[in-house]
């Protein structure tokens, strides 16, 4: 039994598990934001409900090209803004005129929520929603019932009418209305809807199953856990950290909520949940498209970074591609996407560790030391394995320069910290090291010629696994 184990909080948290539909949404790693709407054709972040419909013509609106472009960057879904805070719907709801179905857009007949979802399947990768509960247009916003009533209609035709959503994603945003009052949101009912709807898709941000990180810049946390203290899922929480006003709030970095589940930060803590963090950031400055902003695209030096920071390290990675007021992934965000695609295909073009024969200090029953090299099963060690240790060996030396690291999560976080060797001439040297593992860690370094790495866990909870490793050299 590990030292950890005294402490009575550390327990607790070592036997909080993901749900199905959490499990599932972490093999997504990294997907994609479309934001899209009246701004796009206003030059506004924040729409305030007065726009004109007859603003919104995308008139050469093609979702395959989007899908295309994020499928080939490496993003397996896709979240489109079906309606933002100003409340223009991308679909012809039932429940408003503010809608496509009053725009010039395919003449009034058009449903470019129709058309994102069909794309997606088509392609195969995911859809998902955002759905804004802050409506600057609607009337009945800050009534209470009568909005909560509208905002759940318009939750329903999204969840039955467009196929399988793998998550329906909510952040805090909660200003005035029409009436000058601001509505307080009845989550639970909204819950309620999604989970007798689409049970399988996941709740983000301001929801039970996926966390936000806490900035819109890309910062990302050197150790995340994802079990932390139960507080941070309320959804009031999340609210009063989220934007409540139109600034530029992509450059705000929190640096206060670093740590939420170490040891002191866990210390005395007696409830937990199981609530994985997400990472969001835009490709440009704004989150939707503004022509001023063509030349400002981040670079892919900048997004690699960001998604071995955020994927490699046990934590999904949300980026949002703006379509232009064509309708079209502009041509400098196609070149960047591209690149990007390429060169995260060539940093994990071949893994090295297939070829490799395991042992390991310990083993514990079936979970046996191989089953890191497949898709099956996991590593365990033994209880009274204190300090374990996994060790792959080639019959000749290769080159790695990354080593890739995946908890069997399901049954819990529970790596506190590790430690990676290399064998050269003079024996084992240290290359790398973590905090924590979660779903899954990428350890970078300088490249290495080696026959033998070593992965030695040197603090853990209740009990210790690797569902995979992986090691890589670019190509």
């Amino acid at each position: 039994m590990p030292q950890t184990m005294q402490n009575n909080s550390v327990c607790l948290a070592s036997k909080v598990t993901p749900s199905q539909r959490q499990l599932q949404w972490q093999k997504l790693e990294f997907y994609a934001f479309c934001h899209f709407g009246t701004n796009t054709f206003t030059g506004k972040e924040w729409g305030d409900g007065n726009a004109a419909p007859s603003l919104f013509n995308p008139k050469h609106l093609d979702a395959e090209q989007w899908v295309k472009e994020i499928k080939n960057a490496g993003m397996r879904a896709l979240i489109l803004t079906c309606k933002h805070h100003d409340g223009f719907c991308l679909w012809p709801s039932k429940f408003t005129d503010y809608s496509v179905k009053s725009s010039p857009f395919r003449n009034g007949q058009g449903d470019i929520v129709k058309e994102v979802s069909d794309a997606c399947k088509k392609h195969g990768i995911k859809f998902g929603v955002y759905l804004s509960p802050w409506d600057r247009h609607e009337k009945t916003y800050g009534t209470g019932a009568e909005y909560d009533s509208y905002f759940v209609n318009q939750l329903t035709e999204l969840a039955e009418n467009y196929g399988e959503i793998f998550c329906f994603w909510f952040d805090g945003a909660c200003g005035e209305g029409k009436n000058g009052k601001k509505q307080v949101y009845d989550w639970d009912k909204y819950f309620a809807v999604i989970r007798e709807k689409q049970p399988n898709a996941v709740i983000s941000i301001c929801g039970t199953d996926v966390r936000w990180c806490g900035n819109e810049a890309g910062k990302y946390r050197s150790a995340e856990w994802s079990v932390v203290p139960s507080y941070i899922g309320d959804q009031k929480y999340t609210a009063e950290n989220s934007q409540q006003a139109d600034e530029n709030f992509a450059k705000r970095v929190k640096g206060t909520d670093e740590d939420l589940g170490s040891r002191s930060a866990i210390d005395g803590v007696r409830d937990f949940i199981w609530y994985p963090c997400e990472t969001d950031v835009s490709i440009r400055p704004g989150w939707f498209y503004h022509k001023s902003q063509d030349f400002k695209v981040k670079s892919v030096k900048k997004l690699m970074d960001i998604y071995y920071g955020t994927v490699g390290g046990n934590s999904a990675f949300l980026l949002n591609i703006p379509p232009d007021k064509n309708g079209l992934i502009s041509k400098y965000d196609v070149r960047v996407l591209r690149k990007l695609g390429k060169s995260l295909r060539q940093e994990f073009s071949e893994n090295l560790a297939v070829s490799a024969s395991v042992s390991a200090s310990s083993e514990n029953g079936e979970n046996k030391a191989l089953n890191v090299l497949s898709a099956d099963g996991f590593w365990q060690c033994a209880e009274e394995d204190v300090i374990p240790e996994i060790t792959l060996e080639f019959a000749k030396s290769v080159n790695i320069d990354k080593v890739v690291l995946c908890e069997n999560i399901e049954t819990g976080q529970q790596i506190e910290s590790f430690e990676i060797y290399a064998e050269n001439e003079s024996g084992f040297e240290k290359i790398g090291s973590g905090e924590t593992v979660g779903a899954k860690r990428i350890c970078r370094f300088s490249p290495n010629k080696t026959r033998k790495i070593k992965v030695k866990i040197t603090s853990y909870r209740r009990i210790a696994t690797l569902k995979q490793i992986e090691l890589y050299c670019k190509s």
